[in-house]
């Protein structure tokens, strides 16, 4: 009986969310080429087995796993690329690359942020700059932070996409033991509410680093969903009748990011919150709270649709403004209920 052939597939990215992909995609059939721009890290893979820079926990079963210095070469003859790198650096990591590169690879993001400066999802930028159809890209959503998936702990993941049979054959890739994958097709609306429950994130660590407590918080949480279900529901509207926020690609994911002890958003905002400036805490945290960038875009875009968006806009003010985070959630308080 002739074997099947792996599926070939390459992650983009060195951080601890490509780790938790390696690790997820590697207990199936796959062959993975691994970009890292580090070539130190990359040497201690091939020697050690795991990164040393994030997840170190994590073993690198190397006969599945390439690691790649060179990103046109990692990109041969696969047939899946996942985008694994923060959104502020996307674009520069990625500027050397043409159209001809990522020709008929299903392109799949991983990416909770937007393009900054340029205010777009990352689907958006990749149509844009490298004429990836729509019906080629995938999204990777839900309540998922990479340090669970290193102690194997369950978790949910949701695949979007255009095109049902491309969600399922990725998402077929990810379900192990230990991960669970559905498929949904709201595309836009779960990258937009990935975007925004970053935002939301910062939000809650702001107020956790204000001491307002557990009440507040869930009062915050609450009108926040509705908040980002006010946005999307005008941005993307198409989808508007089949889209469930209290799923777990939506509320899960939203949840999990401004609860858990692992968010980084949380983290950055709690540090705001006791005192911090933005460039003290991005520099103590040495890690990206995509937040801090995404708050800008989703602000700048919403200048055009004018939704009302209390707590984007006091995190904006907070971040960007540089207003005292006491005095913006004073205001707050008043505006949520």
């Amino acid at each position: 009986m002739e074997q099947v052939k792996p599926i070939k597939i390459a992650v983009l990215g060195g951080g601890s969310w490509a780790t938790a992909l390696i690790k997820m995609l590697s207990e199936n059939h796959v062959q993975i080429h691994w970009w890292l721009r580090s070539e130190s890290d990359i040497q201690h893979i091939k020697t050690y087995r795991h990164n040393p820079s994030y997840l170190s926990s994590v073993q690198i079963d190397l006969q599945k796993v390439t690691p790649f210095n060179n990103l046109r070469d990692s990109l041969r003859d696969v047939q899946m690329v996942i985008i694994a790198i923060p959104s502020a650096f996307v674009a520069k990591a990625i500027r050397k690359l043409a159209p001809d590169d990522l020709d008929k690879k299903l392109i799949i993001s991983a990416v909770k942020g937007m393009i900054p400066e340029e205010n777009v999802l990352i689907t958006e930028y990749f149509q844009q700059k490298f004429e990836v159809p729509e019906e080629n890209f995938l999204i990777i959503a839900g309540p998922c932070h990479a340090e669970e998936v290193a102690m194997e702990r369950q978790s949910y993941l949701t695949i979007g996409g255009n095109k049902p049979y491309y969600a399922e054959r990725f998402a077929q890739l990810l379900r192990s033991r230990f991960v669970h994958a559905s498929v949904i097709s709201d595309v836009y609306g779960t990258e937009y509410c990935a975007v925004m429950k970053n935002i939301i994130a910062v939000a809650c660590g702001i107020s956790h680093g204000l001491n307002h407590g557990d009440n507040f918080q869930a009062v915050l949480v609450a009108n926040a969903l509705e908040e980002i279900e006010r946005f999307i529901d005008i941005v993307v509207p198409h989808q508007k009748n089949l889209r469930n926020l209290k799923s777990s690609a939506y509320l899960g994911d939203l949840l999990v990011t401004t609860y858990s002890q692992f968010s980084r958003n949380r983290t950055f905002g709690n540090m705001i919150g006791r005192g911090y400036s933005v460039r003290s805490a991005q520099m103590e945290m040495n890690m990206i709270a995509e937040g801090y960038y995404a708050v800008k875009s989703i602000y700048k875009i919403n200048r055009k649709y004018k939704v009302n968006l209390p707590i984007i806009t006091a995190v904006y003010n907070i971040l960007y403004e540089r207003i005292s985070p006491v005095i913006e959630f004073q205001i707050l308080k008043n505006l949520i209920k």
